[in-house]
């Protein structure tokens, strides 16, 4: 029950507390630790904000239903919204009718980030219904009348705004909007936004086929794609950049890509549901990396003020997640030169080793541990698509059994012939004098040449190693390599070197922990 004395500031520690300013403003003494919480309470004050989240949700979803609608799950929103009150009293107030032809994007972000408001859906339609929640920190004996009138005000202040800006910008085409972002730098180094879409759109045409988009549809949107950054509404709503350019574009499939060419922004994100948006979204990526990588603006330990690795992994994830084999060095040199660079192909090679880096921290997420993918890849191996399916096959082949045993067999191989330093595997058969050994010699040469230019022959190699395990785990049974006969120890250490590079044909299998 002891105060214990300290002072911050001036502030000297204490017994006395306070509740809720407005609905329980007395002093109240708290006696001991345990007391804190409960008396806070009584004093309409809720300590824990994982409580207040929970009845922020309860209230809301209740108001909701009591309306036939259902509320739009936001987390992020319920965390902020639980840290601004300290007694959370969730009220329903409605929007006009006037403001429901804008853009559902430009009403949500209104409400949300400039308001803190919830919103409502129509359960039969999945459309944004004419009312908000919002969420006041006190009862009141009106029932809210008062605070819902004037949130209710402010609102539609907000919303003529966004209403007018709307209207205004259609007046305007894309496309004459263009000339404006030459006064918008991108980067000092780099030049202005114009700019950059001129090379996004040099970018998109060499990407467009690769991804099986409409080169056409493609360049439009990555010319167009920046336009809307000079429009009234996103100059006012920064958040709905691209959101908007996705409404302004004349025709709709440049207008879905537009809308699509930020993503993916993080882990959680979709990748553009089009095309034409992923070939936009890839070009952008690309001439971001390659541009600050031309003038070594480069993430340096946890310090990455340009989201260059957040590019990248969009990068990995737009080309995997729509299954396209791209070698991704050609672009990079491409991306390199349309920003002048003098030595497109040094650099090219130093940004092909980051996103690969970026590849093994997002394989390690799928459960691929960064060792497989360094041992599948060879040098100047720059598709990522590809790149992934062998990390992937090589994961698989080494938890099955046979996978395993034939690594542990290369192990054991290969730490015999560290001493011994052969530089070929030349195998006399007729020295081949115990039956294992000549299976074992039989079981490799029946490999042959194997063709690893393409995944599929990459697969079928790989499964045909998985047959060498009966016959090396015989000769490791039966045979002694280091014979007393020189000329016979040196027969088999030859037939062991032969089985380490038919394997590392395939894979560095060295490299796997």
């Amino acid at each position: 029950g002891e105060v214990v004395p300290f002072e911050v500031d001036g502030l000297a520690s204490g017994g006395v507390t306070y509740g809720h300013r407005f609905m329980k403003p007395d002093a109240i003494e708290i006696r001991t630790a345990d007391d804190y919480v409960a008396k806070l309470e009584t004093a309409k004050v809720i300590v824990d904000s994982g409580r207040r989240q929970q009845r922020i949700a309860e209230q809301a979803r209740a108001l909701a239903e009591a309306e036939g609608l259902v509320l739009h799950e936001d987390d992020t929103l319920l965390r902020e919204t639980a840290g601004l009150v300290e007694w959370p009293v969730a009220l329903t107030g409605r929007i006009d009718d006037a403001f429901m032809e804008v853009p559902e994007e430009v009403l949500v972000s209104v409400m949300r980030t400039h308001q803190k408001y919830f919103c409502l859906r129509d359960p039969k339609t999945g459309k944004l219904a004419p009312r908000f929640i919002t969420v006041s920190n006190m009862e009141t004996s009106d029932g809210g009348a008062a605070i819902i009138d004037g949130n209710e005000r402010v609102l539609r202040a907000r919303l003529s705004d966004g209403k007018f800006f709307w209207d205004q910008d259609r007046k305007t085409a894309l496309s004459e909007r263009l000339p404006e972002l030459d006064k918008i730098i991108f980067h000092a180094k780099l030049g202005s936004v114009r700019e950059k879409t001129q090379r996004i759109e040099a970018l998109a045409e060499a990407l467009a086929a690769p991804l099986g988009a409409q080169t056409e549809t493609a360049s439009a949107a990555a010319r167009l794609c920046k336009a809307d950054l000079v429009s009234s509404m996103v100059y006012e709503f920064p958040e709905l950049q691209g959101v908007m350019g996705g409404y302004y574009a004349d025709d709709a499939a440049v207008g879905a890509a537009i809308r699509g060419h930020y993503s993916p922004l993080g882990p959680g994100d979709d990748v553009p549901a089009t095309a034409e948006g992923c070939v936009v979204a890839l070009a952008d990526k690309i001439d971001t990396l390659t541009g600050f990588w031309k003038i070594d603006e480069k993430p340096t330990g946890s310090k990455d003020p340009y989201a260059l690795r957040r590019a990248a992994l969009g990068v990995i994830r737009i080309l995997l997640e729509t299954e396209t084999r791209l070698p991704l060095v050609p672009v990079f040199e491409k991306g390199l030169d349309l920003h002048g660079a003098e030595n497109s192909p040094a650099l090219a090679g130093q940004l092909l080793g980051f996103v690969l880096e970026r590849l093994k921290v997002y394989l390690r997420d799928l459960g691929v541990s960064h060792d497989i993918v360094n041992a599948v890849f060879t040098e100047g191996a720059d598709d990522v698509f590809d790149l992934v399916l062998r990390a992937k096959k090589l994961n698989a082949f080494l938890q099955a059994d046979d996978g395993a045993n034939l690594l542990a067999a290369f192990r054991r191989a290969d730490g015999i012939l560290v001493k011994a330093n052969l530089s070929e595997a030349v195998v006399n058969a007729d020295l081949l004098a115990v039956e294992q050994e000549a299976n074992l010699y039989q079981a490799i040469q029946s490999l042959g040449t194997p063709d690893l230019s393409s995944f599929d022959g990459f697969e079928i190699y790989l499964d045909s190693l998985a047959t060498l395990r009966g016959p090396v785990d015989a000769f490791f049974e039966a045979v002694m390599v280091n014979d007393d006969d020189a000329e016979i120890r040196s027969n088999r250490l030859n037939l062991l070197n032969a089985l380490i590079l038919k394997m590392r044909l395939v894979a560095a299998f060295e490299m796997i922990e």
